[in-house]
C-alpha cells in the first residue's frame, strides 16, 4: 500500500489511495560522518537531502499522487517515471512493512540536538508518523478501501475528471493510468477476498451500498462525465483536430472496454463476497478490533489520550455547547423561531467565498493571491459523495484551487455558507495555500494528519456563523448547536466500535437527545460502521483546536490574539496535537 498510505488529496473525503510499495527497501539515507565529529551545518543537509529522496521516491510511485502533488515534475528533478495506481498485492504490502522500520532506523540515525528547529519539527512529525504506519501495519486488513460514501471506487473517478492537463505528455499519461483501473480494482479484489478468508469483510448491508455506488458510477455510459470532461480538458490545449479527435477515441475505447467492465467485474466479485462478512456491528466485536481501533483513533485524531479519555471529553465539550445554547433561549424565548425561520440572501458559492475572504481578516493573516473554481458533484453520484470537499492544490502551483459542491445536500442557505468556509476560507484551501507559502520540507505535504486538517476545518466551521452577518445570539446558537450535534456522531464513532453499542442502543442514545426516527439513527449508523474514526477526526481535532486555544491564551496572556495564535498554528503545519502545542511557543509572535 505504500509508505505514505494516505494521500489526502481530496479532503472533506475519506480518501484511501493505495500507494505502490517502494521497490529499494534499504534506504539509509546520506548519513556518513553526520554522526562522528561532523558540523550542524552537515548533519542538517544531510537531513535535508534524506527527506527530499524520501519525498521523490513516494510521489513518484504512484502517478495520482504525483500529478496532484507537483505541477511540474522537471522542476524536482522528475524526468521519469512509471505509470502506476499503486499496488494493493500481499507482497508490496509485507515489502511496506520492511519499508518502514528502515526508513525509522536511517530517521533515527541523526542527531537530533544538532538539527534546526525547523528540521527538528519535521523530524518529530516523521518519527510520529512512521510509529503510527508501523503500528497500523499489524492490521493491514482491517482497512477498508470501498466505504460507500467516501470508498475508492467513488474517489477515484473524482480525480480522473479533475485530472489537469498542463501539456500532450500529461493525456498520454492519463490514458494509460485509467487503463490501469481494471488490474488496480482486480488487485484490490483481491485484497477483499483476503478479508473474507479472515473473517473481516464488510456486512452485507455495507456491500449492497457499495455495490449501488458502483452502479451509479455506471449510469449513461454513452455521456459519462469521463467523456465530456476529457473532451474539455483537451481543448485547453493547442492541440490540431485530428490529435483531439485521435485521443477522444482511445479514451472512449478505454472507457468501454476496460473502465466500465473493471466496474462491472467489481460489483460480480463484490456480490460473491456479499455474505462472507461475520460482523454487522463495530470493529470491537472483532479479533484484535479494539486494539486496532485504538490505534487508528491516534493515526485519524493526531490525539494522545486513550478512547475512555476521548469519550468523556467529547461528552463533556456537547454538554458545554448545549448549556450555551440553554442559557441563550433563556435570554431569548423567540430564539428557535429566529433560527429556524432565518432568511438568508446570498445564494452564489462565489458570493459567500469573496465575503468570507473580507471576513476573516480581522482574524486570520492574510491569504495570498489564488483563484478557485467552483464545480458540482454529478447527479447520479450525490447520493454517495459528501456535500462538498475541496482538491488539494499542487505544491509549486498553489494559486489555482478547486471546490466541489454536492447540491444534493447543500441549498443556498447559512449551512451552505459555513460549509463553504470549512472548504475554502479559512479551512481547507486557506489552510493549504497559507502552509505551502511557509516553504516546509515537501515531505511534510504528503503525510496524512487528518485530525489537524479536518480538525482545523470544523473549527474554523464553528466561527464562521460570527462571520455570516446574522444576530450575535443567532450566530453563536447555530454554532452551538451545530458544534453539539457533530459531536453525537463522535460519541457514536466510539459507542459503536469500541463499546460495541447495539442498534437499541444507539437508538437510546439518540433519543436522549431527541433524534428518535429510526431510518435516520439507521443510516448514520451505516455512515460510522463504514468508516470507524472518521467523525473523530473532525470533532476531536475541532477540540484539540479550542484546548490548544486555551493553551495559548493561558501561555502569553495580554500578548495573545487570535491573528498570531492562527498564525502559528499555520506557520506549524499539520502534527499530532502535542507536537504543535510543544513547537507553539516558539512559533508564536506575540502582536506588536
Amino acid at each position: 500500500m505504500g509508505f505514505i498510505l494516505k494521500r489526502f488529496i481530496i479532503i472533506g473525503l475519506s480518501i484511501f489511495l493505495a500507494i505502490s510499495c517502494f521497490t529499494s527497501c534499504q534506504k539509509q539515507g546520506n548519513l556518513s560522518n553526520t554522526e562522528n565529529g561532523s558540523n550542524a551545518e552537515a548533519v542538517n543537509l544531510a537531513f535535508e537531502a534524506f527527506t527530499n529522496d524520501l519525498f521523490l521516491e513516494e510521489i513518484t510511485a504512484n502517478t495520482i499522487n504525483l500529478h496532484y502533488c507537483v505541477e511540474n515534475p522537471a522542476s524536482f528533478g522528475i524526468e521519469e517515471y512509471e505509470i502506476s495506481l499503486g499496488d494493493f498485492s500481499k507482497e508490496a504490502r509485507d515489502a511496506n512493512d520492511t519499508y518502514l522500520l528502515a526508513t525509522k532506523n536511517a530517521l533515527s540515525q541523526f542527531s537530533y540536538e544538532k538539527l534546526s528547529q525547523e528540521n527538528q519539527l519535521t523530524y518529530d512529525i516523521l518519527m510520529d508518523f512512521l510509529n503510527t504506519q508501523i503500528a497500523l501495519s499489524e492490521y493491514d486488513l482491517y482497512e477498508e478501501p470501498f466505504s460507500f460514501s467516501g470508498g475508492l471506487q467513488m474517489e477515484l473517478p473524482i480525480l480522473f475528471a479533475e485530472y489537469e492537463f498542463q501539456s500532450e505528455q500529461d493525456v498520454k499519461d492519463y490514458l494509460k493510468l485509467i487503463a490501469l483501473t481494471d488490474e488496480y480494482f482486480d488487485q484490490a479484489m483481491m485484497f477483499e477476498a483476503e478479508k473474507s478468508d479472515k473473517g473481516l469483510f464488510m456486512s452485507e448491508d455495507l456491500c449492497e451500498l457499495v455495490i449501488d455506488s458502483c452502479e451509479s458510477f455506471l449510469l449513461d455510459k454513452e455521456n459519462h462525465y469521463l467523456i465530456t470532461t476529457f473532451e474539455s480538458r483537451l481543448q485547453e490545449l493547442d492541440l490540431s483536430a485530428q490529435k483531439e479527435a485521435s485521443y477522444c477515441r482511445q479514451n472512449e475505447t478505454i472507457l468501454e472496454k476496460q473502465l466500465f467492465p473493471a466496474y462491472e467485474d467489481m460489483i460480480t466479485q463484490l456480490e460473491a463476497l456479499k455474505n462472507t462478512g461475520k460482523n454487522d456491528k463495530g470493529i470491537c466485536y472483532l479479533e484484535d478490533g479494539k486494539e486496532y481501533y485504538e490505534t487508528l483513533v491516534y493515526s485519524e485524531t493526531g490525539c494522545e489520550d486513550s478512547v475512555d479519555i476521548i469519550f468523556r471529553r467529547i461528552e463533556n465539550q456537547r454538554m458545554s455547547d448545549l448549556l450555551v445554547c440553554a442559557q441563550l433561549q433563556s435570554e431569548n424565548e423567540n430564539l428557535i423561531q429566529e433560527c429556524s425561520t432565518l432568511e438568508w440572501q446570498m445564494a452564489d458559492p462565489n458570493a459567500m467565498l469573496s465575503s468570507l475572504q473580507n471576513a476573516i481578516l480581522e482574524d486570520f493573516p492574510a491569504p495570498p493571491d489564488c483563484s478557485y473554481e467552483i464545480n458540482y458533484v454529478e447527479p447520479d453520484l450525490e447520493e454517495f459523495l459528501a456535500p462538498a470537499f475541496y482538491i488539494v492544490a499542487p505544491i509549486d502551483n498553489y494559486t489555482e484551487n478547486v471546490i466541489y459542491i454536492n447540491e444534493g445536500y447543500i441549498s443556498s442557505d447559512i449551512y451552505a455558507f459555513t460549509t463553504l468556509a470549512h472548504e475554502g476560507y479559512p479551512g481547507h484551501l486557506y489552510q493549504t495555500v497559507m502552509t505551502y507559502t511557509y516553504d516546509y520540507p515537501h515531505i511534510r505535504s504528503i503525510l496524512n494528519y487528518s485530525g489537524y486538517v479536518e480538525g482545523w476545518a470544523t473549527y474554523i466551521e464553528m466561527m464562521a456563523y460570527d462571520y455570516a452577518g446574522v444576530e450575535e445570539d443567532v450566530a453563536s446558537f447555530l454554532s452551538h448547536n451545530q458544534a453539539a450535534t457533530l459531536s453525537l456522531y463522535a460519541s457514536s464513532d466510539i459507542g459503536l466500535h469500541y463499546y460495541g453499542w447495539t442498534a437499541e442502543e444507539m437508538k437510546e442514545f439518540w433519543a436522549g437527545y431527541g433524534i428518535t426516527n429510526e431510518s435516520v439513527i439507521k443510516e448514520i449508523t451505516q455512515l460510522i460502521l463504514s468508516e470507524p474514526g472518521n467523525y473523530l477526526k473532525y470533532y476531536v481535532g475541532y477540540i484539540e483546536f479550542l484546548e490548544l486555544k486555551g493553551y495559548a491564551k493561558e501561555l502569553f496572556g495580554t500578548d495573545y490574539s487570535d491573528k498570531q495564535f492562527h498564525q502559528a498554528v499555520l506557520d506549524i503545519g499539520p502534527a499530532p496535537f502535542s507536537i504543535l502545542e510543544k513547537y507553539l511557543p516558539k512559533y508564536y509572535s506575540p502582536q506588536t
